[in-house]
């Protein structure tokens, strides 16, 4: 694969919600950008372009298609940004636009994400991704950057690929502060770690992540989780130590005190949550090992009741 400064790169973002936006959003200042997205967002970008608000402040024009079908190239590189609930199904209808130098980067929440693409293409295809950038769908064709972060690239494999090396550079070639890891894998369950342990909680107190620390409680709840998290993913083998997650989970508390978690905005908006796939992910690797988690349990059990409840009220 070129260098990232030799060529313009066919990219398309498959999930162009908040965080697909944005990235779309950086990398179509350098390169050929598609958004695949729903059809009131797309409506919205084809008649008034992409807005950035926030700590971005950008306009930008772009192609954006609301059907697989409506793709016009076969993409280089491919974002996928979808909910952790609809890999399956987007891997599956991305399946046709693979060719042999496809790139496919899950940039998602959650854990599971990985092992549902593998089975569906080949893992030569695949590279793993995660960010700390903070954004909101505001309305169709609009987002706000809430809070800029880094993002982490990774072989699967652990290897520093050539190929892997391109994609950091055009990352940060488009203003996307991007680094290569050598233990991408480990970095996926970092991230679930940690919303495990503050997602479900500002759910279902609808408060922003700040509140965690300004309550003693809730404070000692998310040690807690956290501390049982951290024990289900050394079961699995990820050098992770309990103390270091909870420094590194109130430090993200901390950087996103003014944010309201995409859990929370899920059920406010009365939207299916990732719950699934993060606590109930770590609930069921730790099941498998014989070990209780009776906090993660505890936590899936009432984010399901949450959704039903505001679905019932919404009616």
């Amino acid at each position: 694969m070129p260098e990232a400064k030799d060529r313009t790169m066919k990219i398309l973002v498959m999930g162009s919600g908040a965080i697909g936006s944005l990235f779309g959003a950086y990398l179509s200042k350098t390169n050929d950008v598609v958004l695949l997205g729903r059809s009131h967002h797309v409506r919205a970008i084809e008649q008034h372009g992409l807005r950035v608000r926030g700590k971005t402040i950008m306009r930008c024009r772009l192609h954006a298609v609301d059907a697989i079908e409506k793709v016009p190239d076969l993409p280089d590189l491919v974002l996928l940004t979808v909910k952790s609930y609809d890999t399956e199904t987007a891997v599956k209808q991305l399946h046709t636009l693979i060719h042999d130098e496809t790139l496919v980067i899950s940039l998602q929440n959650g854990l599971g994400n990985v092992e549902t693409m593998e089975r569906i293409i080949p893992q030569r295809h695949i590279l793993a991704g995660v960010t700390t950038h903070g954004v909101i769908f505001s309305k169709p064709g609009e987002i706000i950057h809430t809070g800029r972060g880094h993002t982490l690239l990774g072989e699967l494999t652990g290897d520093r690929s050539p190929r892997l090396q391109t994609i950091v550079d055009l990352f940060n070639l488009a203003g996307i502060e991007t680094v290569a890891s050598e233990d991408i894998i480990r970095e996926l369950w970092v991230k679930a770690i940690i919303n495990s342990s503050i997602n479900p909680i500002t759910a279902f107190f609808q408060c922003k992540n700040g509140y965690l620390l300004q309550n003693a409680i809730l404070e000692k709840i998310v040690e807690h989780v956290c501390k049982e998290s951290t024990q289900v993913a050394s079961t699995k083998g990820i050098s992770v130590e309990p103390k270091e997650m909870i420094r590194r989970t109130k430090d993200v508390i901390r950087e996103t005190s003014e944010n309201y978690s995409s859990m929370a905005q899920s059920i406010q908006q009365g939207k299916r949550t990732e719950i699934d796939a993060i606590n109930g992910y770590l609930l069921a690797a730790g099941k498998r090992q014989g070990m209780q988690t009776p906090l993660n349990s505890i936590l899936v059990e009432l984010i399901h009741s949450s959704t039903n409840v505001h679905a019932f009220h919404s009616r």
